[in-house]
């Protein structure tokens, strides 16, 4: 999975909602990398976007991917 393929399905705040929707697309064998707000990953803050994770598809993936987050 090359990065310059991947497309942001989503961004959350914190990193348990997002290991929680990871965890879902990877069920459905969706690959899925996060990519981490690194001042909100170092200190834990979830506020004001700081903690702010995106959740990133491969391009090839992400119709299939908004149909399972929507179910």
């Amino acid at each position: 999975m090359l990065e310059r393929d991947l497309k942001e399905l989503l961004a959350v705040e914190g990193s348990l909602e997002a290991e929680i929707i990871k965890s879902k697309l990877e069920s459905f064998a969706i690959p899925v990398l996060l990519q981490y707000e690194a001042v909100g990953r170092i200190f834990g803050i979830t506020m004001n976007g700081l903690g702010k994770v995106k959740i990133m598809v491969p391009e090839s993936f992400l119709e299939e991917a908004r149909k399972v987050l929507a179910e």
